[in-house]
């Protein structure tokens, strides 16, 4: 079968159904998290974990991360004036978030929760945008340099500051539940919520490596996405960001919720969306939002000088048009005949 994901995501995976195996069960459950849906899909002898478990864990990551919680440990830091003692999903989340901060220059930063609020982009809705002085307040709370994590505790240096860690939460949920399924000795797996994509071995029987579509810009509706590509992949993460579904518009001007803190305004740049292949789902969740954020010719060059993610853009012509490429080590993913 045609396996697609929540209609806000850009991916969708790609199965045939068989009649089963004498050596593995199909197995696959759903449900609902963060705002969106996860679903997994392994192959084992005997179904090995169950669904409430799934659930239990995205719950406790919940409890720590999601700032819709007004009672998680997410929105008790944010409340505090010099930070809180954390959990274990919570420094794990944070120390790649300054990891990725130090790495891409600045541009992924978890401190860009007031910008987000300021520019509509959070579970409060604004009646008008920050005008060039309220943007200059903002910015003095931002900066991933005015947080610090020590030990257990995360550390805030001024009481203004306030975190968002949307933009890697939803891949480190993806690598929790992927640990936990091997934990369980499950070796061929896919997860996959809300879009960001984690595997680990093939499809049985028959052996073939999991297929992912990436999806054309369009707006579908409840009608399928068209798929511009298609990779095949046995082991790594897959996440995508992208500006042509989650946007505002004023005054007939479109402006993506991807927020560049080096100048606290909505990216303006050529790049429709970006589409990361990892090792696993946080490091590929952190950095499509940095390359987003660069434009194509500098996230071609940034890609291609790192070794441990891959990338495929789609963007936007200066005559308009749509046309894509990909970094060296990405096209080496495409199905034959996809490149």
């Amino acid at each position: 079968m045609t396996w697609y994901v929540s209609p806000l995501v850009f991916l969708f995976l790609v199965f045939r159904s068989y009649n089963g195996s004498h050596d593995f069960l199909k197995i696959q459950m759903n449900g609902m998290a963060q705002g969106t849906t996860w679903h997994i899909t392994y192959y084992a002898k005997d179904s090995m974990v169950r669904k409430a478990q799934v659930d239990s864990i995205l719950n406790r990551i919940d409890s720590s991360l999601s700032i819709y919680k007004p009672f998680s440990l997410i929105s008790r830091f944010n409340a505090s004036k010099k930070g809180i003692v954390i959990d274990d999903h919570f420094a794990a989340v944070a120390a790649k978030s300054i990891e990725a901060w130090q790495q891409s220059d600045g541009l992924f930063d978890i401190t860009v929760q007031p910008l987000v609020q300021a520019w509509g982009f959070s579970a409060k809705p604004v009646k008008k945008y920050p005008d060039s002085a309220k943007v200059r307040t903002l910015l003095r709370s931002i900066g991933t340099d005015k947080i610090k994590l020590e030990g257990n505790r995360l550390i805030k240096t001024k009481p203004c500051i306030t975190i968002d860690v949307d933009g890697i939460a939803q891949g480190y949920s993806v690598d929790v539940v992927a640990d936990f399924l091997e934990q369980h000795h499950i070796t061929d797996y896919i997860v996959e919520i809300g879009g960001e994509i984690r595997i680990k071995g093939r499809k049985k029987p028959g052996n073939e490596k999991m297929k992912i579509g990436i999806e054309a810009p369009g707006d579908y509706g409840f009608d399928a996405p068209v798929i511009q590509k298609i990779i095949a992949i046995d082991e790594g993460a897959v996440t995508t960001s992208g500006n042509y579904r989650k946007f505002h518009e004023s005054n007939g001007e479109k402006f993506s919720h991807t927020i560049d803190t080096r100048t606290g305004y909505p990216t303006k740049n050529n790049l429709v969306s970006v589409t990361v292949f990892a090792k696993d789902a946080i490091t590929a969740d952190a950095y499509d939002n940095v390359l987003m954020t660069m434009g194509l010719e500098k996230a071609l060059i940034f890609t291609e000088k790192r070794e441990d993610i891959a990338a495929y853009f789609i963007y936007k012509t200066p005559s308009g048009t749509i046309a894509d490429t990909a970094s060296s080590r990405f096209y080496g993913l495409f199905v034959r005949g996809e490149k």
